[in-house]
């Protein structure tokens, strides 16, 4: 048990992050990282151990919050906008606060798939191959989804944010 603590610990922050990234709101990211890291431990026995121990726990991370959120739709729960109240760090400016709810809003606009690929791409820092076999899709999908999700997102930052503010002199 104290050689799988030790191969899962040093995961455990890039797991919060994904999650918290999926959910924005850190009790429910809380527990889909536990959740994660009890359905590695008790399925320690089927993980290859030459394939890529990250890459794994991202997968089972994903499957949960793909469970969880086909739970969540048929019951109808949705988070609303207090949780972004939560994103705003310490010493943060308004503007850099504005910008960062665009972003946030930028990527809801996204499809799942796209979210969750720009997420383990662009924040984890997987590599293509890697997202690919978390995602359970072809190299060339990764590629294309990942090219239209830039897109999206540039495209929604540019014309059409949610809050923008300017300064006037």
């Amino acid at each position: 048990m104290d050689e799988i603590a030790s191969l899962l610990e040093p995961q455990i922050p890039a797991l919060r992050r994904y999650a918290w990234a999926l959910l924005r709101d850190h009790e429910a990211a809380d527990d889909l990282v536990q959740d994660t890291l009890e359905r590695a431990i008790s399925r320690w026995g089927q993980r290859r151990h030459e394939g890529d121990l990250r890459a794994w726990l991202f997968t089972i991370q994903r499957n949960l919050f793909l469970n969880g959120l086909r739970q969540r739709k048929a019951r109808g729960t949705q988070v609303g906008e207090e949780a972004l109240n939560d994103v705003q760090a310490f010493g943060t400016s308004p503007e850099s606060h504005a910008g960062l709810r665009d972003v946030l809003t930028g990527l809801d606009a996204l499809s799942e798939e796209q979210r969750s690929l720009l997420l383990l791409v662009g924040v984890e820092d997987l590599s293509y191959e890697q997202a690919a076999q978390v995602l359970g899709i072809p190299l060339g999908t990764v590629m294309s989804r990942l090219s239209r999700a830039r897109a999206r997102l540039r495209e929604f930052m540019e014309n059409g944010r949610s809050t923008v503010l300017r300064r006037v002199k």
